[in-house]
């Protein structure tokens, strides 16, 4: 089925997008930040996604693709940066306006956000050898270290919306990485990562979802704050 990497990227993108003009969200207004946002994540992951892909880090599988490519890249991979960030951040202020108070204190922010940067670090130096992981870790333990610094007010309410898109997060990416489906739409070379998987899904795609989003979420935020 050529166009289910297609189809899972519109599916995830078409609920959040008609609910974007609800009276109580209005999430339309977040349109013009969001857009500094994808364009930011653009420039860290596209690059990074191409790298990989040339090298063999990981692929892409042709059933599931319209075999449309721009720099080694399917057109539906492009849309993914697209479309799940957009899905992903509508979640995480549709959570926070019908959900209003639920974050984390700025204590347990601080213990959270240093523990992380601390484990992600040490993931990272005992696999110098696996690609997906050192740059993954690494990159996460950056981003984090940046939004505690500049808006740790994200990272309160971020934690928590973060867990609730991982139920999502589990049936796309384990679409993609071949649950419910004969082989995968993306495949990824053993070697380059810790080979943990949770269902179908490396383990490094968790961390590689939770960059992606605060990256789009921080710079909306900036954006927001400072009119950049």
């Amino acid at each position: 089925m050529q166009s289910l990497y297609l189809l899972l990227n519109l599916g995830s993108l078409s609920i959040p997008l008609i609910f974007s003009f609800h009276p109580r969200l209005k999430f339309y207004q977040y349109w013009k930040s969001l857009s500094m946002g994808l364009l930011v994540s653009f420039l860290i992951f596209i690059p990074w996604d191409i790298i990989f892909t040339v090298n063999g880090i990981w692929g892409f599988n042709a059933n599931y693709f319209l075999n449309i490519k721009l720099f080694h890249l399917p057109l539906e991979e492009w849309l993914f940066f697209i479309c799940i960030p957009y899905a992903c951040v509508f979640t995480h202020y549709a959570l926070l306006e019908y959900f209003p108070g639920k974050t984390l204190s700025i204590k347990a922010t601080k213990v959270v956000s240093y523990s992380l940067i601390l484990f992600f670090l040490i993931i990272a130096v005992y696999n110098l050898d696996k690609w997906y992981t050192l740059i993954n870790f690494i990159l996460a333990s950056i981003i984090i270290g940046i939004v505690l610094l500049k808006t740790p007010e994200l990272l309160r309410s971020y934690y928590l919306t973060f867990l609730i898109m991982l139920i999502p997060f589990f049936i796309v990416n384990g679409i993609l990485t071949g649950s419910f489906i004969t082989n995968e739409v993306v495949w990824y070379n053993n070697s380059e990562n810790l080979d943990i998987r949770l269902f179908t899904i490396p383990i490094e795609d968790v961390i590689y979802a939770f960059s992606l989003i605060l990256v789009n979420l921080f710079i909306i935020r900036l954006h927001r704050t400072y009119a950049i």
